[in-house]
């Protein structure tokens, strides 16, 4: 099959034939119909974050189940699946608490004896992002990492709900727990920032601001549900965010993952209120409360994957979609073949746009 294979970081990725292997007891194997280009992708493919290479990157997925595992019992040949990197084992405590996407998922992940998934050549591994590695024409994953959704369904805006909506939905619905009437802001108006103001809309927020400094993003934002928008880098604009909401927001969500816009987030916040970062921020970057932030009773905290129980969520985001309640189409900006995967990150580089899918149909 056809993968974008990344060799060394900060390289562009090279696309190239990659095997798969037969499923084991508990995997799937998946027809890939769609994988969207997430900034998590960059931070592996530039190098950020370290990873084993080489590496087949992409975890926002979506395709048709072809074969299953002997053990296999939530889904089936010829379902349509949506993939989700917080795999689950099912046993832990994070998962036994209702945490799932804490799950360090170790029971999902072969054995060091096993064979591994992918190969290409003469047999050399080839390593998967995520434990799913979505820009590939197959995807061999443990059924904890996906879940059947309607059938109804359009794959290409399945695909970004397995990471960027179920993250910034799931910030809503499950890491702030909104309240009908509370104001929420939201630094970041990429895929993940889109999908929080768009779930904001649909829970009821009182008012939703939008913070961005690239005026297309904000009129995006403003389609999706922003009540207001702000260029946050433009003079005494989060002075006024604070006037416009008597005081700060309930809720502030970073989707960016810079330190300057978590800090944003944290200014923005009224008494009592709640900052939550969902970014991938670089690995030496700290944020935190001042003392007058704690004796005003302000929270700061993350909410990895939107804190979500994905085999429950997805199905639901999928239904919020077909009833007309969800956004997907505004968030996708194009669909390029795979060929075209170092343009699509190019354009992400510049900041200008919202989401890019893969479209191997």
């Amino acid at each position: 099959m056809k993968a974008a294979i990344l060799e060394q970081p900060g390289t562009p990725l090279q696309i190239g034939d990659v095997s798969t292997s037969k499923p084991m007891a508990h995997e799937v194997l998946i027809r890939t119909h769609a994988c969207g280009l997430c900034h998590s992708d960059l931070h592996f493919i530039d190098g950020s974050y370290p990873h084993a290479l080489p590496l087949v990157p992409g975890h926002e997925a979506a395709g048709v189940v072809e074969a299953v595992g002997s053990e296999v019992r939530t889904v089936k040949p010829g379902d349509h699946v949506v993939t989700c990197l917080s795999a689950f084992c099912g046993h832990c405590e994070f998962c036994l608490t209702g945490r799932m996407a804490l799950c360090l998922g170790g029971d999902t992940r072969r054995a060091k004896s096993d064979p591994p998934r992918l190969t290409r050549g003469d047999g050399e591994q080839v390593n998967q992002l995520l434990n799913l590695s979505g820009f590939a024409e197959q995807m061999l994953i443990h059924e904890h990492a996906c879940v059947a959704i309607d059938r109804d369904m359009p794959l290409d805006r399945a695909a970004v709900i397995g990471c960027a909506v179920t993250t910034g939905a799931g910030a809503i619905f499950n890491a702030c727990k909104l309240v009908p009437g509370e104001t929420v802001a939201v630094v970041g108006c990429g895929g993940v920032g889109l999908a929080a103001i768009n779930a904001a809309k649909i829970a009821g927020a009182g008012r939703v601001i939008a913070l961005d400094p690239i005026a297309e993003k904000r009129e995006l934002a403003k389609v999706l549900g922003a009540t207001h928008a702000f260029d946050p880098t433009a003079e005494n604009a989060l002075e006024e965010v604070i006037a416009l909401t008597g005081g700060g927001v309930d809720h502030a969500i970073e989707a960016v993952g810079r330190e300057a816009s978590a800090k944003t987030a944290v200014k923005l916040l009224k008494r009592g209120g709640t900052a939550t970062i969902l970014g991938m921020m670089p690995l030496d970057c700290k944020v935190g409360l001042g003392a007058m932030d704690l004796l005003s009773g302000k929270k700061l905290q993350g909410a990895i994957m939107g804190m979500n129980r994905f085999p429950v969520d997805l199905p639901r985001l999928v239904d919020f979609y077909l009833r007309g309640l969800l956004d997907l189409d505004t968030i996708i900006a194009e669909r390029i073949p795979l060929e075209k995967i170092n343009e699509g990150f190019d354009l992400m580089r510049t900041g200008t746009s919202a989401r890019s899918v893969v479209v191997f149909d």
